[in-house]
């Protein structure tokens, strides 16, 4: 069994409402996630930006009433973000529109998961002092 935070498992997950109300929870659940990893400042930003445009592409697709499920991974030198929702009849994923751009401009690693019922994207930010 896990009993600290780096480790096989989602480290933390967070469940709210599909609503943007929300999304600043989000962003600062994350930003402190990463200082907790020694990310730098800008790494952080850069992170705050990222989380708030991967949260944007789900809220977009989840059905009324849902949640927006969040699970991070932290790794030495590294975040990973899984956020999803309920989605009866998602859209394919724009690779084309600014907001994804920004996304993987920003990220280590980004993808999205749309099938029926279910809309997911997932990113991970390495820290630029990680050597690895």
């Amino acid at each position: 069994m896990i009993t600290s935070g780096v480790g096989a498992r989602y480290d933390v997950e967070l469940r709210l409402p599909a609503d943007g109300a929300y999304a600043a929870v989000l962003r600062t659940l994350t930003a402190g996630l990463a200082a907790r990893l020694d990310f730098t400042m800008d790494d952080i930003e850069d992170l705050r930006i990222a989380v708030s445009e991967t949260a944007a592409m789900v809220l977009d697709e989840a059905d009324e009433g849902a949640d927006l499920v969040c699970r991070f991974r932290l790794e030495p030198g590294e975040l990973q973000l899984d956020c999803s929702t309920t989605s009866a009849a998602p859209t394919k994923p724009d690779y084309d529109n600014f907001g994804w751009q920004v996304l993987t401009t920003l990220t280590t690693d980004a993808s999205v998961e749309a099938t029926p019922g279910h809309y997911a994207v997932r990113i991970a930010l390495r820290s630029t002092l990680d050597t690895q």
